[in-house]
């Protein structure tokens, strides 16, 4: 199953690697040489079409948990002051994902949403410590009647150059569905209450929709 946010680039590589068979075949001679370009084209779509994947997950909805927004590795957390929305300190949990783990992504809480708001920026590496402030990101608040208010923060990295949020002020959140997809290496930081109970640790590899990365 893939995420319609790669159905036109899926596509326009099934017809380039048709373009580019064919070309081979009239214009390429050698076997070996042939075969191998016929190759590294296959293994560019395969790349491509991984990218956009989009697997089911099982979300047990929970009002006390947050669940990660993204697949990844869990590259910071640490208590920090959150200076966009919130204006105070909270407990930052950011996942980093590569270009190989699958890039939806989902909403971590149940809940309103109260702010939604896209910054244009720099293309950063994703785990550079500016990153969070001056790439292209988008900043999305769930506010949670048992858990609280939950900010996440999807943020471009060197290869990523679009942001797709689906997100809007005054949407119903469910925990688990899609809230939006970023294309080519990315990142996605958390902001949660001071007194959460972090149930994940720095290098953990996590599952978008189905790991708890905290609970109340």
């Amino acid at each position: 199953m893939f995420h319609k946010e790669g159905f036109k680039i899926i596509l326009i590589s099934f017809i380039i690697t048709a373009i580019s068979f064919l070309l081979i075949d009239k214009f390429v001679s050698i076997y070996w040489l042939q075969k191998l370009l016929q190759i590294g084209i296959l293994v560019l779509l395969v790349l491509i079409l991984q990218f956009f994947r989009n697997p089911k997950r099982q979300t047990k909805l929970n009002d006390s948990q947050v669940i990660s927004p993204v697949d990844g590795k869990v590259v910071v957390i640490e208590e920090v002051f959150e200076k966009e929305y919130f204006k105070e300190k909270r407990l930052q949990v950011s996942v980093f994902m590569s270009p190989i783990n699958v890039h939806v992504t989902r909403y971590p809480i149940s809940g309103d949403v109260l702010f939604s708001k896209y910054h244009p920026g720099k293309y950063l590496v994703a785990w550079h410590p500016k990153a969070s402030e001056e790439n292209e990101r988008t900043t999305i608040v769930v506010n949670n009647n048992t858990y609280g208010k939950v900010l996440y923060r999807q943020i471009a990295g060197a290869l990523a150059k679009r942001i797709v949020n689906y997100a809007k002020v005054g949407d119903k959140a469910i925990q688990g569905t899609d809230a939006g997809f970023i294309k080519f290496g990315s990142r996605v930081d958390l902001f949660l209450p001071l007194d959460s109970k972090i149930k994940v640790k720095l290098n953990q590899k996590v599952k978008g929709g189905e790991c708890v990365i905290a609970e109340a």
